[in-house]
């Protein structure tokens, strides 16, 4: 491989690790001045955490030798100690670094549903056995040779040129996410006082600073692996990836200003994270035209979506079900319609639809079981709220015993 793509593997290995600081600012931003503190340690005890397990085995499951596997051996070659002596080495533990960086923010979205009142012990607890039972075991369904990487030729055979299309983790990694969130949005149960407007961002640069570094490192997120393609068709995904969330903010502050009467700085960032959810698994497979509908559809779908929790009355703090699962379904299921060559509207059947909705929403139940089931059996043993008393007085200093911001006269 030459050197040039070895060096963008590297750079954008850096910049989709960099992204999990900017969950932590976006989330720390959105929560209040007294949880800002909570909020970002989710972010950074996954990135400490998910690094050491998907070293360990996480890598090793997220390869499968058959489309019937669940996943890989944990022990196959546990601490890449094999992989880092064999004759493909290099590029090989690169690849698995570029691998991890995505299995960390994964699990690092999920927390923004529990904002405010989750212990971060139990927190680390979860997080450590749903990247083992869910993110792994999926991330080689999707990508590792597993059933849904083969899901097309399974149904329609190999002559239909059919196969699910999840570029850069719609299903894996937004679906899986947003799915978790929302059972441990159930598991945890609302805040006190929990309405629409009781809480308000308590740092909005904070906010818009976060949004904008997962923007700058989406584009390793999602034109990252063309490092292993010789960067055949980095353009058409560099362009998509731009104007899709440039769409999505567009999409989001319309409804906004329709809905409340004004368009915000927060909804502007949040559109554009609604963008880059949505073209997360498309960005390779739609022209630039389409990606920029996808994004102006997926910003107003999910401006409206985050108003869910409200009317379903479930407390998903900061909008991860209505921006990473609508989003993730809303990307995944428009290659159905949009896909080149398969989608149904450009030239392709039905088969390109129905692979894409069989992959996501499997993905969706199975991440939500995994997570309600493990998130119940913490609650239930070792528990997995805060007191209310606590969450009154504020969950830094209570489970941290530090504060965001030291006034001082």
């Amino acid at each position: 491989m030459d050197t040039g793509s070895i060096a963008w593997g590297v750079a954008a290995t850096a910049l989709v690790l960099f992204m999990t600081p900017g969950v932590a600012f976006f989330y720390g931003g959105l929560v209040k001045a007294k949880s800002v503190v909570s909020m970002m340690m989710m972010s950074f005890g996954a990135l400490g955490l998910i690094s050491v397990l998907w070293i360990l085995y996480g890598f090793s499951m997220s390869t499968v030798g058959s489309p019937l596997d669940f996943a890989g051996n944990p022990f196959s070659d546990f601490g890449l100690t094999a992989l880092a002596g064999g004759k493909d080495g290099n590029t090989g533990l690169l690849g698995a670094t570029y691998g991890a960086t995505f299995a960390i923010i994964t699990v690092a979205l999920i927390s923004g549903a529990i904002a405010d009142r989750a212990k971060f012990g139990s927190w680390m607890i979860f997080s450590g056995i749903w990247a083992t039972l869910a993110y792994f075991p999926i991330a080689a369904w999707v990508w590792g040779g597993g059933w849904i990487m083969n899901l097309g030729t399974t149904l329609f055979g190999k002559d239909a040129g059919v196969e699910v299309i999840d570029y850069a983790g719609g299903t894996a990694v937004h679906i899986n996410a947003g799915a978790a969130a929302l059972a441990l949005a159930l598991v945890l149960g609302k805040r006190i006082g929990f309405q629409k407007g009781i809480t308000k961002p308590h740092n909005v640069p904070l906010v818009l600073l976060g949004a904008s570094i997962l923007w700058f490192g989406w584009f390793g997120f999602n034109a990252g692996a063309e490092w292993l393609n010789e960067l055949h068709n980095v353009g058409l995904i560099v362009v998509n990836t731009l104007g899709a969330t440039a769409a999505a903010i567009i999409g989001w502050i319309v409804v906004e200003k329709f809905k409340d009467g004004k368009a915000t700085s927060v909804g502007a960032a949040s559109g554009a994270v609604a963008g880059l959810v949505a073209i997360t698994p498309a960005c390779a497979n739609l022209t630039p035209g389409w990606a920029l509908l996808l994004g102006v559809l997926a910003g107003a779908l999910c401006a409206i979506a985050v108003e869910l929790k409200f009317k379903l009355g479930f407390d998903d703090s900061l909008d991860v079900v209505g921006i990473h699962l609508v989003g993730g379904l809303f990307g995944t299921l428009y290659l159905g319609f949009f896909a080149t060559s398969t989608g149904l509207f450009v030239g392709g059947g039905f088969e390109q639809l129905a692979v894409q909705a069989i992959a996501a929403f499997t993905v969706l139940i199975y991440s939500f079981i995994v997570a309600f089931v493990v998130g119940f059996a913490i609650e239930k043993t070792i528990g997995f709220r805060i007191k209310n008393e606590d969450e009154i007085a504020g969950v830094d200093t209570s489970v941290h015993g530090e504060e965001g911001y030291a006034l001082v006269d």
